[in-house]
This record gives structure tokens, C-alpha cells and sequence, in this order.
């Protein structure tokens, strides 16, 4: 079968998919240097609509307060994508669609950095649900599409890593 999807990326969706399917849950994205491929990667999976609540590609900040419902004034001192503006995002997104997990990105896909003085190649992932929990990651990488690439696979493990844990596996 073709797909645009990496092994990796595949086989995560694919699990993702299985968990969430079995257990009756749901997932919303709301991404921003990924681009939309994290919610692509997780609509590559037949069925999804049994899973897939909706999603939004936030890369602005006008997004971020228009489409995943983040206080405006949550951005007024705005440094970058800091762990808790990405918790803030994944909990707003989670609460506008309704659904049981969110995952939430965002970060310098490069190939230079960002106002704040973040390099390229760094990203902060959240995840909110019935675990909640942000990390930063950082590639090391100044590329762009490659960065979108990582992130996206990284955005993937990280949901499905919360989703087993929530299961206790």
C-alpha cells in the first residue's frame, strides 16, 4: 500500500487508532509547525471517524484564540510556545470538541529561530486527557520539512505513550 507516511509514523496512527477505537475514545489535534500532518497521519487510518473528533492547524496566534478558543490575554506576554501555553491549547481544543484526548504542538520548524531567541529544530508537545503532561524536544535540526517530519512523529509517540499509560500497559 502507498502512503505518505513513514513506518514509524504509520505504525504509531495504526496503534493509536487500535487503542482509542477499543476503548471508545476520542482524539482532537491542534498543531502548529507540524502543519496538519499529525492529523493527517491519524486520518491515514481507515475508520478514523470512529476516533477523529477534528482538529486545527493553530500556527498563528489569531488561530489559537479563534479556532481552539485560548484566551487572548494568555498571549500578551508572548515567548514562544512554552510548556504551559501548549497545555492551555490542548485543554481548550479538548474542551471546544469534546473529546477525550488532545494533542497539542507547536514550535521553530526552522531554518531560523524564532522572536524569542528559540533555535530551529525545537518543539513543545502537549497532551491532554486523562493524562496531561508537556515536554519540550529538540531535533538539532535547522530544516524545515525534516523538522515538520519529526515533529510529527514525535507529537504521534508521545499521544499514543499517554494513551497506554492512561490504559495502565
Amino acid at each position: 500500500m502507498s502512503t505518505f507516511l513513514n513506518t514509524d509514523q504509520q505504525q504509531l496512527a495504526d496503534e493509536i487508532a487500535s487503542l482509542l477505537t477499543e476503548r471508545g475514545e476520542t482524539v482532537a489535534v491542534a498543531e502548529a509547525t507540524a502543519g496538519g500532518l499529525i492529523s493527517a497521519a491519524l486520518l491515514a487510518v481507515p475508520g478514523a471517524s470512529r476516533y477523529y473528533a477534528g482538529g486545527g492547524v493553530v500556527y498563528t496566534l489569531k488561530s489559537r484564540t479563534a479556532l481552539a478558543g485560548v484566551p487572548a490575554e494568555e498571549y500578551a506576554n508572548y515567548r514562544g510556545a512554552t510548556a504551559e501555553l501548549i497545555a492551555s491549547l490542548a485543554e481548550s481544543m479538548r474542551q471546544r470538541l469534546g473529546s477525550t484526548w488532545v494533542i497539542a504542538e507547536s514550535g521553530m520548524a526552522g531554518p531560523t529561530g524564532g522572536r524569542s531567541g528559540v533555535a530551529p529544530g525545537r518543539t513543545t508537545i502537549g497532551v491532554a486527557g486523562p493524562v496531561a503532561r508537556t515536554e519540550v524536544f529538540e531535533t538539532g535540526i535547522d530544516d524545515r520539512p525534516t523538522n515538520m517530519v519529526e515533529f510529527t512523529t514525535l507529537a504521534l509517540r508521545y499521544l499514543r505513550d499517554a494513551i497506554r499509560e492512561a490504559a495502565g500497559a
